[in-house]
Parts: structure tokens; sequence; C-alpha cells
């Protein structure tokens, strides 16, 4: 059976197609939401619109407006929206059964045997998955269950610019003080060291190797990973440290939240050797940046470098559906049964969606387009930067871009990005944001874009830096 149709097939038409927006359904519903839905409701503060239907890389609006969606669900929808070869499934699966909690079924063998498959060297064919509860932050509290128990200690590192969650061990891991500090005390002894960036690396100068824990042969050469490095090995062998029982180091091969920041070559490698050395796990958090979203399976694949223990959720559902694992060596498969739970851990229809997503990616070589697509939409990027200083880095992996934003004093500008996002709305095309100081737009678009779409979506964004910048010229 052919792995449904090609991504060509997948989309509204009409993309993107929009008048005044929000229309006056999308307002009726926005009214309504805010009315009887939490205070916590975010997303539609920064885009308001009510969605009615999707297709593809396309999403279409209660007024009938239809965007290009470079957003995805921050990620979730690599295969698009109602794809119809997961869709398939999900209806024969529906029919049959929907929750088993974790007695076996075909769909749950199936998809831990897909996962094992497409495991980075080092866990293919070595490790065992544990099912919890359908988030990322539930993978992320696995997995600091699962350190801690392997290791007997209670120390964790992980790294400023960082977000693992939302639940309170994932809360402790997120770096962003103004995320958790009404939630205080979390689990303690968590110390989060700096997380190295090339873009600062080309406004710094001095001699990494002199500074690197590696050896000079092994050094990357950047100064910003070198010091990084050297601040975990501190933190873990320094007697003065302050960590007095390190469990594990956490880490996003690629952060997101953070500003899709990509590290220096070394510093993932770095990491394996410290954390090797000293025999504690070393933790992937590839929720945002796994499944082929850089254009590998997984972000650390990029550095050839493989975890012991390495979480995913988002796309892990296929098309949407709440689904997280924790993948790991299966020489710390100690715990007993029942050693990590959740009622949600048996989803046989998102494990059936996660698989044929998983084949929909292979059959359609959606890693490859994902690369050369991503570079493409990069290229273009620098290209628009070049005639603008506003735009101080264009960086990324795959279909995993960020593009940094700056004043004229090279002070990091989120007014621009929140701008340029609302123009991008309002021109029918779905971008978000990111960064510690929200100056970073995010490009997360489905892995199934096709170059058509991704160029008029890169049309409406340069104009949006032309808009902004005339605006900007205009007011001062």
């Amino acid at each position: 059976m052919t792995a449904g149709p090609p991504i060509e097939e997948l989309h509204f038409d009409d993309a993107p197609d929009v008048g005044s927006v929000p229309g006056p359904r999308s307002r009726e519903l926005l009214e309504t939401q805010e009315r009887i839905d939490s205070s916590a409701v975010a997303y539609p503060k920064d885009i308001p619109v009510a969605f009615e239907e999707g297709k593809g890389a396309t999403i279409r609006d209660a007024d009938g407006n239809t965007y290009i969606d470079m957003f995805a669900g921050i990620g979730v929808l690599n295969v698009g929206h109602s794809n119809p070869y997961v869709l398939e499934a999900v209806r024969e699966q529906t029919e049959k059964l929907v929750h088993t909690i974790d007695f076996p079924t075909e769909a749950r063998i199936e998809l831990i045997e897909t996962l094992d498959e497409i495991a980075p060297p080092g866990l293919r064919g070595e490790n065992r998955v544990v099912f919890g509860g359908p988030t990322g932050s539930d993978a992320i509290e696995a997995a600091i269950k699962l350190a801690k128990y392997n290791t007997g200690g209670d120390g964790l590192v992980a790294f400023r610019g960082s977000y693992h969650g939302a639940t309170s061990g994932a809360m402790a891991l997120t770096s962003n003080k103004g995320f958790k500090d009404d939630y205080t005390p979390l689990i303690p002894d968590v110390v989060h060291a700096k997380y190295p960036s090339p873009f600062i690396d080309r406004a710094e100068s001095g001699d990494a190797a002199s500074v690197c824990p590696r050896s000079a042969a092994d050094c990357c050469g950047a100064p910003s990973c070198a010091r990084a490095l050297k601040e975990v090995q501190e933190i873990i062998e320094d007697p003065y440290g302050g960590l007095a029982n390190p469990a594990g180091i956490f880490v996003e091969p690629i952060q997101g939240e953070g500003g899709v920041i990509v590290p220096p070559e070394g510093f993932l490698k770095g990491l394996r050797e410290i954390a090797t050395e000293n025999d504690i796990p070393l933790i992937f958090d590839e929720i945002q940046s796994g499944l082929g979203r850089s254009g590998q399976w997984w972000a650390g694949e990029w550095d050839g470098v493989t975890p012991d223990i390495m979480t995913t959720a988002k796309a892990l559902g296929g098309v949407g559906f709440p689904l997280s694992a924790t993948i790991y060596h299966e020489d710390l498969d100690t715990w007993d049964a029942g050693g990590h739970a959740g009622t949600y851990r048996g989803h046989v229809v998102a494990m059936r969606a996660g698989t044929r997503a998983i084949e929909y990616i292979q059959a359609h070589d959606l890693l490859a387009h994902a690369r050369d697509l991503g570079e493409h939409i990069r290229d273009r990027l620098r290209t628009i930067a070049a005639d603008n200083d506003r735009l101080g880095d264009v960086r990324g992996r795959g279909l995993f871009i960020g593009v940094e934003f700056v004043d004229a004093d090279g002070d990091p500008d989120g007014d621009a990005v929140e701008a340029i996002q609302r123009y991008c709305f309002e021109h029918g095309v779905l971008v978000w944001t990111a960064g510690r100081h929200g100056n970073v737009l995010r490009l997360l678009p489905p892995l199934v874009v096709t170059r058509d779409l991704a160029d008029t979506a890169l049309d409406v964004i340069a104009d949006a830096v032309d808009h902004i910048a005339v605006e900007t010229t205009a007011t001062q």
C-alpha cells in the first residue's frame, strides 16, 4: 500500500487567502472563550483567531480565511494537518479499541519497534521505551525518575535558556524564572549552566582551547562552548562545585523556546564525555527537535552523539494526538513493575497514528526534504538580512528555524518580532516567537510544506520586515 498522497496534494489550494482578520465568527468565539475558559489561555493573545479545519501545511479559520501554517502547533504536526494516511489508520483503530493502559496491543508493539528502527546508533537495538502521560512534561518526569533511580543521585544539571515543561520536575529544569517564580520551591538541587551560542561567539574572542575541558585536538574552537563545558565539568567534578550528588545532565540538542539555538559542534560531544567520565546519564530533550524536525530523526544525530535517555512527544502522536515516550538504554531498565505509570500510557489510537506518521516521513523522504527546504528558507532569510541590519542572526537545522532581531543599538528587539507576527497573520501566514526577550522569529512548518508554499510565506515575511523597517524609520 502506498503511504498516502504526495505532499503536493495535502494542502488547501487557496492559501493564503484572508480578508480582514479576525473575522466576525472568530471574534465571537474568542469572546466566548475569554468569558468561560481559563485565564491561563495564552496563544490567542498573540494571534486572535478561531480555527475550523486544516490540511497539510495550511489551516482555515471559522470565517473561511486560509493561512499557510509555519508554526504547526509548536512543531506537533510534522506530517501536516489531517494527513490522510494517518487518519485512515486512526479511523480503523478507533472503531476497534482506544484505551488499554499498558496491556499489549499490536499498535503498541508496532510503535515501539518502529521507534527502535529510527533510534540513534547506540540506542538502536539496545533500548527500552516507557510511556507515561500524554505530554512532553510527562516524558521529562519519567527521565528524571529514571536518572535518579539508576544513580542514587538527586542533583540535576540543566541549561539557561532551556524549556522542559510545566509540571514540577520539568519546571525545575526549565530556566525561565518568570515562568516558575510563583510556584517555588520545586525539586531541589537543579543547577543551570550556560548554553553556548555561535551568535555570541561572533562578537567575542578568546582562546577556547585553553578553557575547554576537551583536548586541544577535539576542541571546536568556540569560546562559548568551551566556557559552557568547563562550567558543567566544574559543577559536577569540583569538590566545591555545589552539586553534591549529581544524577544526570538534561539538555536540548537545539534549544527551542530559548531561541532556536544550535550549539557549536563540540558541545554535545563534550557533554557526552563529561557524563561518561562521571558515570551519570546524559538526557536529550528531543520533544521539539525530534522526529525529523531538524532534518534528522533526532537532532543529536547532527553531531553524532547518542544520549543514555531521550524524551519525545509533540509529533509522536502523528496528527496531534497527545502521546509522549521516554527512550533509554536497556542497561537503565532497572525499575520494577509500576515504577513509572500513567492512565493514558495505552492510547492505542495515538500509537497507531505515530507509527503511520513515521511511515509517511520515510516513504516521502521528508528528512531530506526538511534539510533541503530548510537550507533554502535560511538562504532566503539571509538575503533579507543582507539588506536589513535588524536581522542579527539566521540559524537552525532542517525545518527548525530562528531569526534573531535586534534594534539599532544591537539589543534584542521583541517589539519588531511581535509586529512581524501580527503582519504575517493579517496577510495569511502563521509564525511564532521564541527567545529570552521574544526577539526570535521561530518557524516550525510541517515537514510536508512545499517549496512553493514556503516561498509564498517568505514573501510575506519579507514584506513584514520591510513594513516594520518603514514604520521604525517613520517614528525616528
